[in-house]
């Protein structure tokens, strides 16, 4: 249901959690086996540099 006024409203953050979310389930399931810590990972990104909006 769309707020009154037709304002909407975006979360950034969730819409980036939901992204890594969908990401992680597809390499789940092309994966033959249980991933490994490595590959959730390299998957979620962790360890990427990231830059805010404004800097640079």
């Amino acid at each position: 249901m769309a707020p009154l006024g037709g304002v909407t409203v975006q979360d950034h953050v969730a819409l980036a959690e939901i992204e890594l979310c969908g990401e992680l389930i597809i390499a789940a399931s092309a994966a033959e086996d249980r991933l490994s810590l490595e590959s959730i990972d390299q998957v979620l990104r962790v360890g990427e540099t990231r830059t805010e909006p404004g800097d640079g």
